[in-house]
């Protein structure tokens, strides 16, 4: 069993594209954990959209050996972890592991929403911080002013501080002597009862479910029987492991390591996330804490192209669910789509990265219907409900009012964009709460908007207005009663269910306007008339007609009489009625994917 005083467990926090995964990469490479062969960017990265896109969004670890200049050996487990936003609950899992954070900062663009975000996370965990000034190779980086804004805006002391360069190998031998000094070694008793917080988690199809741990108290072995405290099921361990950062078998894993798992766990329920195990004979009592639970803030419908597909979905969502807890999902029917599931995510891009990883790893196509946020619906009756699907709001007659969420939205940018800034969050509906000149070129803007606002195309309108610069970060503040209305599309009188909205009142006549637009594109012209309205209750508020395709019914008639003619048509004429009142309009995918994009 290693010495525990001579373990460090450090996670690396960062705003997104701050230079985090780079550093991992350099301190594999300094610590010799990887050859050359092996090296490549983003080595931490496992994931093929990560790279693609060359953001974090799966927590990774890894154990490297580093020698101090003191020549004491340590082990460093380094639990690398996501930047943006809505993989704050990645976040703060890993840090629940951790006894200290690396604090990433750009010295080009200092601080920013996420470093503020996250290192608040590490504070709320005890963790010491470690700041670390990053790029310091470019020729737009000042180091002073970074130290500035760290010790002004988050409020730690930047003696310490170490500026470097990940990607030229600046400065990475003084960070690995910071993680021994400044960090201290976990605490615990390797005699007490097994307590081991389960951290991650994910399906293999060989080997089940394996299991990553962080050793609390007691010690864990080949061959020990466990207990999951949560679900009380028992299993044999079958493999013990570390990643450094291929995967390596061992004998033990003892107070303060960071490993793995298997105990030919196939339930996957058996397993949750934030769960402690313990050793099934003298167990421990008590459970750990684990970490912030979060609630999921965007919904949406996740439908198979192929109903046959279903049972696939779900088997997909369970096994991806395992891998991230923050991420629900329940059953559902729509009329239009089918069977599916009524999925909750943390934010918009969470989405996006689920329904991709979805369809890349189980291979199952599917349709997306827009994101909704949760409402609560106060009745006539005085009872409240909460609801995030349109199609389960009641009738408006026994409605007494809606609320909606707001965010505090937190927005770092620089000086010239500020006007276009308040200009899109006023235009959101949004209240300002603060403004603050942290620098004589960077503003600090906070405000309160509502969170159906936030989630339809805000982030990605805050980075073209701001060409990039501005960063957002944004948490639940209050529930606030509004104005609100349930829009329905109608396709020949009849409501489509997976299109139906819940929009301010003021917003309805626009957005309306625009969806039964971009229908009328979308959907393909029948032998028949096909309307296309938007609606509030029974009121119409846009409308678009499809027209009929017409068939030269008169093509064989070379000549005679007009009245053999116009018989012919009087005879199509009724025909299309008849076939108006029983055919079916066939809604594209795409057409759904379209109301993502729509905007004011």
């Amino acid at each position: 069993m290693t010495d525990p005083t001579r373990i460090r467990n450090f996670s690396i926090i960062a705003h997104i594209d701050h230079g985090k995964s780079t550093l991992a990469d350099r301190l594999l490479e300094f610590t010799g954990a990887l050859s050359k062969r092996e090296m490549r960017e983003q080595f931490m990265d496992k994931l093929d959209i990560e790279r693609e896109r060359g953001i974090t969004i799966k927590a990774q670890t890894a154990r490297l050996n580093f020698k101090s200049k003191e020549g004491k050996d340590y082990i460093l487990n380094l639990i690398d972890t996501p930047g943006h936003v809505d993989f704050v609950y990645e976040v703060s899992r890993s840090l629940a592991a951790c006894e200290g954070a690396i604090l990433v900062v750009d010295a080009s663009q200092g601080v920013e929403a996420q470093t503020l975000a996250n290192v608040y996370l590490a504070l709320d965990n005890d963790l010491e911080i470690f700041p670390v000034l990053n790029k310091i190779d470019l020729p737009g980086s000042d180091i002073d002013q970074a130290k500035s804004e760290i010790e002004e805006i988050i409020g730690i002391s930047t003696n310490i501080a170490v500026p470097i360069s990940a990607k030229e190998g600046k400065g990475i031998t003084e960070v690995l002597e910071g993680i021994v000094k400044h960090f201290p070694p976990p605490e615990g008793d390797c005699d007490a009862p097994l307590q081991a917080l389960i951290f991650d988690a994910w399906f293999d199809p060989y080997q089940g479910v394996v299991v990553q741990v962080r050793i609390m108290n007691g010690r864990l072995r080949p061959g020990d029987r466990i207990k999951m405290m949560y679900s009380q099921t028992e299993h044999e361990v079958l493999k013990l492991g570390v990643f450094t950062p291929h995967p390596e078998e061992i004998k033990e894993l003892g107070v303060g390591e960071v490993g793995f798992l298997t105990a030919n766990i196939k339930t996957i329920r058996d397993v949750k996330v934030g769960d402690t195990v313990t050793l099934a004979k003298g167990s421990a009592t008590e459970p750990l804490s684990g970490f912030k639970e979060v609630t999921p803030m965007v919904f949406s419908g996740i439908f198979p192209v192929e109903s046959s597909e279903y049972p696939n979905l779900k088997a997909a969502m369970e096994k991806l669910s395992l891998n991230d807890s923050s991420f629900t999902f329940e059953p559902e029917t729509s009329d239009a789509l089918g069977f599916g599931f009524r999925c909750g995510f943390l934010g918009l891009l969470h989405m996006e990265i689920i329904q991709e990883r979805l369809e890349r790893e189980f291979n199952i196509s599917l349709v997306t219907t827009a994101p909704t946020v949760r409402y609560r619906v106060f009745d006539t009756k005085g009872e409240m409900q909460e609801i995030e699907n349109p199609s389960a709001l009641p009738p408006i007659q026994h409605i007494e009012h809606i609320e909606e969420p707001i965010v505090h939205c937190t927005i770092h940018t620089p000086e010239a964009y500020l006007g276009n800034l308040i200009k899109l969050c006023e235009d959101r509906r949004g209240t300002q709460t603060k403004l603050h000149y942290h620098s004589p070129k960077r503003i600090l803007l906070e405000y309160d908007i509502p969170f159906n606002e936030v989630v339809l195309s805000f982030y990605d309108k805050l980075k073209s207005v701001s060409k990039g610069y501005a960063s957002l970060d944004y948490d639940f503040n209050r529930w606030e009663p509004s104005d609100l209305v349930k829009m329905d599309l109608l396709v020949n009188g009849d409501p489509v269910d997976a299109l139906g909205w819940i929009i301010h009142r003021d917003k309805a006549y626009y957005r309306g306007r625009e969806l039964v637009s971009k229908m009328k594109e979308l959907i393909e012209r029948q032998m028949f008339e096909i309307v296309i309205q938007a609606a509030i209750g029974s009121k119409i508020i846009a409308k678009e007609r499809i027209a009929p395709l017409r068939k030269n019914v008169t093509a064989k008639c070379y000549g005679g009489d007009i009245t053999r003619k116009r018989k012919l048509l009087e005879k199509q004429k009724e025909g299309k009625k008849r076939m108006k009142q029983v055919g079916n309009v066939e809604i594209p995918q795409k057409a759904f994917l379209a109301a993502l994009s729509i905007d004011d």
